[in-house]
């Protein structure tokens, strides 16, 4: 698919994901690695960074999860803090945007944003924040508060997080610092405001550390499908990531997104929709869809279907053949097993549609999880998926993609190698960097 008519052929974002601890990474592969030895994040950052991607991508974990009250020992691997292991890759890579999840429930807002300008600093403009938040008192409990905030709460406290953390970076004049390392540096009276800010959830009175950064300030992300998360996109972020990664899906989602962005005074180019994506390739269509489905059986093993199922279920299922039917009892909705987890909503209607889904193809407890779990991938060969990644931006569906390997940390080599010349050769992507800060490579500078 080309550009339409009468407008610029649109240039692809990607970005990448390291796999966390979830069924996304296949541990039993022997080229899988570690999730905390340095080595594992410079590859993958690295590989990166050759490809020409616009950032590098983070997630948190603010407690080890939970099943049956139990450590859940099959995605227990070790989670280092986001924003020490992007200061390190700072050192170790040059153009490559460095993005960290943080959540704002959490933390406050004058150390956060000195953290996050002393990245955008010792990075030399290649910052990014995924805004996140939490609603639930188990994550809570690890924090001095010991508490959470009402889910109507916290996407108003992310967003005066957020206003304040601008205040704070925006505070320095850009021509705060005057003079030169013969003459000496001194700061120009005046060039460092007082920020002085009460809200609802923060009071803050004092002077920001730093001078502004070489991109003004971080990058924002968010992550939310929700309409408070569309909405807080649409007035605070730069990049929004989503799930939604299929073509009709993906272009309902863009329009909605992007009709919000007049109202808080923004033009649709001020906000990147990216998807997270999942791919697989193979020289032929068929060996493709061979590995594909290959990786997913490893994804979700007999054990992770049991506790797929347990989660929606609400009841102890250990007793129950992952090669079997689905149970014959109705979920018990009185709990939830699992704790630390984005929650389920609605987990009896939940249950009835894959149990529906079960007896309409005849699938098993395990066939079912690798059915419903699957996340929306790009499968065939390396031409088909730069085809397929082309049309979906060209059709406004997304403005690029994050990727998300199924292998830590050489899962993305592949995709660099012989995915991206060939968007390349389509034109729809950059052959080189023609910026220094992650805003110039998205495009918002």
């Amino acid at each position: 698919m080309s550009a339409r008519p009468g407008r610029p052929r649109k240039q692809v974002h990607l970005a990448a994901h390291f796999p966390g601890v979830n069924n996304t990474t296949v541990w039993t592969d022997p080229r899988s690695g570690s999730q905390i030895d340095f080595a594992s994040f410079t590859h993958l950052a690295r590989t990166a960074e050759r490809g020409k991607l616009d950032f590098f991508f983070l997630a948190e974990g603010l407690r080890l999860r939970e099943l049956k009250g139990r450590i859940h020992d099959l995605d227990v691997v070790g989670r280092p803090e986001s924003l020490t292991v992007l200061s390190a890759l700072a050192a170790v890579t040059h153009r490559l945007g460095l993005a960290g999840t943080v959540n704002a429930t959490f933390n406050e807002p004058y150390e956060l944003a000195r953290r996050l300008s002393t990245l955008d600093h010792l990075s030399g403009g290649r910052a990014a924040w995924n805004v996140v938040t939490t609603s639930d008192a188990f994550t809570g409990a690890n924090f001095r508060r010991g508490g959470f905030l009402d889910r109507a709460d916290r996407y108003e406290r992310a967003a005066e997080f957020v206003r304040l953390s601008r205040e704070l970076w925006d505070s320095w004049r850009p021509d705060a610092i005057v003079g030169d390392q013969a003459d000496g540096r001194f700061l120009r009276p005046g060039a460092i405001g007082h920020v002085e800010h009460h809200g609802r959830h923060f009071s803050v009175e004092g002077r920001f550390t730093l001078p502004r950064s070489p991109q003004g300030h971080p990058v924002i992300i968010q992550a939310g499908d929700s309409a408070e998360g569309r909405e807080f996109a649409a007035a605070h972020a730069d990049v929004i990531f989503t799930g939604h990664g299929s073509l009709e899906d993906g272009k309902r989602f863009y329009a909605d997104v992007k009709g919000r962005l007049a109202r808080y005074g923004r033009e649709p180019h001020q906000l990147k929709i990216m998807p997270g994506v999942t791919f697989a390739l193979g020289d032929t269509e068929e060996e493709a869809a061979e590995n594909a489905a290959d990786i997913r059986r490893r994804q979700v093993g007999p054990q992770t279907a049991i506790a797929f199922l347990e989660q929606v279920w609400g009841r102890d299922l250990s007793a129950y053949d992952p090669k079997g039917p689905l149970p014959d009892l109705e979920p018990d909705l009185s709990g939830d097993l699992s704790q630390g987890r984005v929650p389920i909503k609605d987990r009896a209607a939940v249950a009835a549609k894959w149990r529906a889904l079960a007896a309409e193809k005849g699938l098993s407890i395990r066939e079912l999880v690798i059915e419903v779990t699957g996340r929306q991938t790009f499968v065939g060969t390396p031409g088909t998926v730069a085809r397929l990644i082309d049309e979906h931006v060209q059709a406004d569906a997304a403005d690029g993609f994050i990727l998300v390997p199924h292998l830590t940390p050489g899962g993305l080599d592949e995709f660099v190698d012989r995915v991206v010349p060939l968007l390349q050769e389509r034109g729809a992507f950059r052959a080189d960097y023609t910026g220094t800060t992650l805003r110039d490579h998205l495009e918002l500078a």
